[in-house]
């Protein structure tokens, strides 16, 4: 999967600011010059390539578990024998999943299925790279990054691949759109990697000409009230700490950021919003040995970790879902309260989704045995009232 790396490599590299020597990223990597990136992060670089992690490999987990009473009825929704799938996203109706994958190709694609079913429709295809799909509030089309002018940018294809359509075309790279609840703009981030640092943008659909800056960060996420967009920030230039963030908007102006998560043993990325915006999930990143400093930092491969948690949107009351040895991340969640998630299981990367158990009188779990997936009933059982 080199050409997939090359996303991991503009993302990760602000992400979760993993760079490790022999996969480095440079600015000819975000104008399009993906074949010098892609050599340095592929074929089979060993645990320096393994190390720069958003989307690839690294530790293997044996099993996803999740905490007792704090998650329940958890599902797999694909099985790639081949390749990868990630970056899952859900439709408005919580029936239709879109995500992207290697399953067919070494570039990444993407594909639709039905929540529950198995048929998967291919409906990108190509020798460049589509990722990070998400779609619009009215289920017809989906926003997504790729690199199919050269470059990484933001697009727009109908639901049944139709009508491709470019919204950016800056001089950087351009990622992870999300949307508006009216569906009339894009919020995205613009990687400058000569700054180590992400841009919050907005553009308008109707005039793409028309962006505006609001704010340093990445990952952005919309909330459904429409008066909130959440991101995460570094607590300074270069760090690989990662708190979430949000910025208000007031009669359509946005308001100095606030933040609303952080921590000092673990780094948080990726928000996103739950489907009444009173909660937030993201992937929290455990720290592991830097091999080069000899300094815990937050990374995923090694003893590092992933987990799906959630929070409110004040910032109270964290809950860890997950609680395994390997990779959970990018979550996303559905109006029927699931949250789906790429996780890193034995040899593949597949999307499953696991429900908060979340009564009003429930306490913040602190870490209480795991219980894994073949306990799942039995969990779900004793999670009852």
């Amino acid at each position: 999967m080199p050409d997939r790396r090359v996303l991991i490599a503009l993302s990760a590299a602000l992400v979760l600011a993993v760079l490790v020597p022999g996969c480095a990223i440079n600015a000819s990597a975000a104008h399009g010059a993906s074949e010098g990136t892609t050599k340095a992060c592929s074929d089979g670089g060993g645990d320096d390539a393994r190390d720069l992690r958003l989307f690839g490999a690294g530790t293997i987990a044996q099993d996803i578990t999740f905490e007792g009473k704090a998650a329940i009825n958890i599902q797999q929704h694909t099985t790639a024998s081949e390749g990868a799938d990630f970056d899952p996203s859900i439709d408005p109706t919580g029936k239709q999943l879109v995500f992207g994958s290697t399953r067919h190709s070494r570039h990444s694609h993407l594909y639709v299925k039905s929540a529950e079913g198995s048929a998967i429709t291919q409906i990108t295809d190509g020798n460049a790279n589509d990722a990070q799909p998400v779609f619009a509030p009215d289920g017809k089309r989906i926003a997504f990054a790729s690199d199919r002018a050269g470059q990484w940018d933001i697009w727009l294809i109908d639901v049944s691949g139709r009508n491709p359509m470019q919204i950016t075309n800056g001089p950087m790279a351009e990622l992870h759109p999300t949307w508006s609840p009216d569906g009339k703009r894009l919020a995205y981030c613009r990687i400058n990697p000569k700054e180590s640092t992400g841009e919050l943008w907005i553009v308008e659909l109707e005039n793409p000409g028309t962006k505006r800056l609001i704010g340093e960060g990445l990952f952005p996420s919309w909330s459904p009230k429409g008066d909130k967009i959440a991101f995460q920030r570094a607590r300074h230039r270069g760090s690989r700490w990662f708190s979430i963030w949000t910025i208000t908007f007031e009669n359509g102006e946005p308001s100095p950021p606030t933040e609303v998560l952080s921590g000092s043993q673990f780094a948080f990325i990726a928000p996103a919003w739950s489907a009444d915006g009173t909660q937030l999930a993201f992937a929290c990143i455990t720290p592991s040995m830097d091999p080069e400093s000899h300094s815990f930092e937050p990374r995923i491969s090694g003893n590092g970790r992933a987990d799906i948690a959630i929070v409110d949107a004040d910032g109270r009351g964290m809950i860890r879902l997950t609680n395994g040895r390997g990779e959970n991340y990018s979550p996303t969640w559905s109006v029927d309260d699931r949250i789906y998630f790429t996780a890193k299981i034995d040899n593949g990367e597949t999307i499953w989704s696991v429900k908060p158990f979340r009564p009003s009188a429930m306490p913040v779990l602190t870490g209480p045995a795991p219980i894994n997936r073949h306990s799942a009933q039995a969990a779900e059982k004793d999670s009852e009232p």
